[in-house]
């Protein structure tokens, strides 16, 4: 089957004759059986999709279709689907189906998005390799024998195959940058507040966004703006009426702001170092401003995003008790053992390490060390952040140190794992949009992605200096 790499590409081949939605879904159907080994899917609902599909089709001839009709989406297996099961890749949601559905999910929906089956992601989306799923890992499909990162990384593998063309994430701490940069696709997330959390399975709720895995910049950003805007149901999501983006192309010169620490680091793999000098070089020869900044918080990031979101996964994973659905163990003899028991079997290790973490952080002896402290770096961050980006248009760093590492590399030592998100915490820590762009590739054909970080709702500003990365590639 042919790769579209716009949704615009669909829509005039369907118009022209040359497919319709039931041939796509089919299409894609058959390219995920074909690639079952690589584990992205956890669910594919064949049966509802076809028949979304027939009726999309129908509004086609009648020119009554949404934006996105014709886009086959996959959604990661967070994000509620009312009638559909979701279990944040764990044993503790066994066979639990959601009530409602998330409102970015909603919104696809409403624009004629053929929502195709959920893609499997880290348990709770905590990782970053998409090792931790309690249904298996998923493969890098560069490279079987590496991973596709995390928490995301089914959804990334997804449209790296070509299973469907585009997928929903979530990204608390990298998770939807760091598995697009490791399998060559745009991932952003989007500044805290612009999309709603409604229906999205808590992991850290001051943290987490939802946001678009995309072939293309301008899929990223059609999608982006049909998800985002205000929600009655979100009391956290901005009050701003939602965005129209307009063409990425500009002829404005802009200034990128480079942080040292992070291309000197000593954990920067050659490869992606060249890379990235490769693209400042071009960004100067086509006119932009490249300045250096240094940023002396890089070796706080990491401890302060840990601290408080495993602090928050703990409260928010507490109603996990295997009392109301869910697992419950059949072990259990009374009140205490359910909860104990449940919890036990039905939650994997790093998850149970986390919430026993975040326990710790949070207790009466050790909140003012740990937690009030935390929240008070994380201040001084976002403070540096905006001072940083109030001389320029936006951070320009890698979005990983190395390309997609070996399954297995990181999963014994959670240090070496929760310092994969070195580069990616920044954004999240201070609120801000940030995106992975795919810009070049190993010796070996491993992806190498770039990230822009830019203010506030500056999401605009964003796509639009994406696209000179772009220009910078060629």
């Amino acid at each position: 089957m042919s790769t579209y790499r716009r949704i615009t590409d669909i829509q005039a081949c369907i118009r022209s004759g040359g497919t319709s939605c039931v041939q796509l879904v089919s299409e894609y159907i058959a390219r995920i059986e074909e690639n079952k080994h690589l584990n992205a899917f956890l669910e594919v609902w064949v049966e509802e999709a076809l028949e979304r599909a027939r009726h999309i089709d129908q509004k086609f001839k009648s020119g009554t279709h949404g934006r996105l009709a014709g886009a086959i989406i996959g959604i990661k297996d967070n994000l509620a689907y009312k009638g559909h099961k979701v279990s944040a890749a764990s044993k503790i949601l066994e066979g639990f189906e959601s009530l409602y559905t998330a409102t970015a999910v909603q919104r696809l929906l409403d624009e004629d998005a053929i929502i195709l089956g959920r893609t499997n992601c880290d348990e709770f989306a905590m990782g970053a390799s998409n090792e931790n799923s309690a249904f298996g890992p998923v493969k890098n499909a560069a490279d079987y024998e590496r991973v596709p990162g995390g928490s995301s990384g089914g959804s990334a593998v997804a449209v790296q195959a070509n299973m469907v063309h585009a997928t929903l994430g979530s990204d608390t701490g990298g998770s939807i940058r760091q598995p697009a940069a490791f399998c060559g696709l745009f991932g952003i997330k989007p500044t805290y507040g612009l999309i709603s959390r409604w229906g999205l399975l808590a992991y850290a709720s001051s943290f987490d966004q939802i946001g678009p895995l995309t072939h293309s910049l301008e899929d990223n950003m059609l999608l982006t703006e049909i998800m985002a805007g205000p929600d009655e149901h979100d009391a956290t999501v901005s009050d701003r009426p939602a965005p129209r983006y307009e063409n990425v192309a500009s002829s404005k010169k802009y200034t990128f702001a480079v942080m040292r620490q992070a291309i000197e680091h000593p954990g920067l793999d050659p490869e992606v170092k060249s890379a990235t000098e490769s693209i400042i070089a071009s960004l100067q020869a086509n006119g932009h401003t490249v300045t250096y900044f240094d940023f002396e918080y890089l070796d706080y990031l990491v401890p302060t995003y840990y601290v408080l979101t495993t602090a928050e996964a703990s409260s928010n994973l507490s109603r996990y008790s295997g009392l109301l659905y869910g697992h419950r163990s059949q072990h259990a003899t009374d009140l205490e053992s359910t909860f104990t028991l449940s919890r036990s079997e039905g939650f994997g290790e790093e998850v149970k390490r986390r919430i026993m973490l975040g326990t710790f952080v949070l207790s009466s002896d050790y909140y003012d060390a740990y937690y009030s402290k935390a929240q008070k770096v994380r201040r001084i961050i976002k403070n540096r952040t905006r001072e940083v980006l109030s001389n320029a248009d936006a951070i320009f760093i890698p979005t990983t140190s190395t390309p997609a590492f070996k399954m297995g590399e990181k999963s014994k030592n959670p240090i070496a794992m929760y310092l994969a998100d070195l580069f990616t915490v920044q954004a999240n820590i201070a609120g801000n949009c940030a995106i992975s762009i795919p810009t070049a590739t190993t010796a070996s054909g491993l992806p190498i992605g770039m990230q822009l970080m830019c203010g506030e709702f500056e999401e605009q500003n964003l796509y639009s200096m994406s696209s000179e990365i772009l220009r910078a590639c060629k």
